[in-house]
């Protein structure tokens, strides 16, 4: 009897062994569950971190604490800025240099020149004629060199005239302002009728449209009448008109 009861004894002192240890076990495992649900909420918050981070270097904010991917956003965004930043003076290079040939005026075009020929003679032995080009273009242009001349005589020839070999300068005509020049030429003295010249055909320096003016003065000798060492037929280079009235 007394070993029966020893041995129910044990049993029961197993039993309650067992069962506090699997109370034990079972704390654990709560402890261990509340730990983990206890990380996650941490993990969640480190994320939310990490996603704002982003958010504000995308917007190209200067925050501290921002995550790697935040900064090269913002780095992106300044290297549009410097794109744009290159553009805008690659306009300023554009508008340095866009007016009249690098800040020079063009070159005065016959439809922009009106061109009229006057008689400039003063004595018995020498004539002159002179060609003014006015601007009537609206613009500024640039007037150089020699124009170019031929004279057409009543009969229908053709005399080419020689220039003179004088040094030409650059001039700008404003609008409304003018340049000339003269030809000079033998009068004819010998009593006869002469060359009788109708017209000028004269085209500006540096063109190729041709205009055609009526000679305003008398005839020519006729070749061979006048003297070798007497008035020849020439022309001067074009200069400006100093007293020529803009607009």
């Amino acid at each position: 009897m007394k070993l029966k009861h020893t041995s129910k004894t044990l049993l029961a002192g197993l039993t309650l062994l067992g069962a506090l240890s699997l109370t034990a076990c079972n704390g654990d495992d709560a402890a261990d569950a509340s730990s983990s649900a206890g990380t996650k909420p941490t993990a969640v918050s480190e994320g939310a971190g990490s996603d704002s981070g982003s958010g504000t270097g995308g917007s190209g904010s200067s925050g501290s604490g921002s995550s790697g991917s935040g900064s090269s956003e913002g780095g992106s965004d300044g290297g549009s800025g410097g794109d744009s930043g290159s553009g805008g003076g690659t306009t300023g290079n554009g508008n340095g240099t866009g007016s009249h040939q690098n800040g020079k005026a063009g070159a005065c075009r016959s439809d922009e020149l009106e061109v009229t020929a006057h008689d400039n003679s003063t004595d018995k032995t020498e004539g002159v004629v002179t060609v003014v080009f006015k601007n009537g273009g609206g613009r500024d242009c640039t007037i150089n060199g020699y124009a170019g001349v031929d004279l057409k005589s009543a009969t229908g020839d053709t005399l080419s005239v020689d220039r003179n070999g004088e040094q030409a300068h650059s001039d700008v005509l404003k609008d409304g302002e003018s340049a000339a020049f003269n030809i000079t030429f033998p009068i004819n003295n010998s009593g006869g009728s002469g060359v009788r010249i109708a017209k000028i055909l004269v085209t500006p320096p540096n063109e190729t449209k041709t205009v055609t003016i009526v000679w305003p003065a008398g005839s020519l000798p006729v070749s061979g009448e006048g003297s070798s060492s007497g008035p020849k037929l020439a022309i001067g280079p074009v200069g400006k008109v100093s007293d020529s009235p803009a607009g």
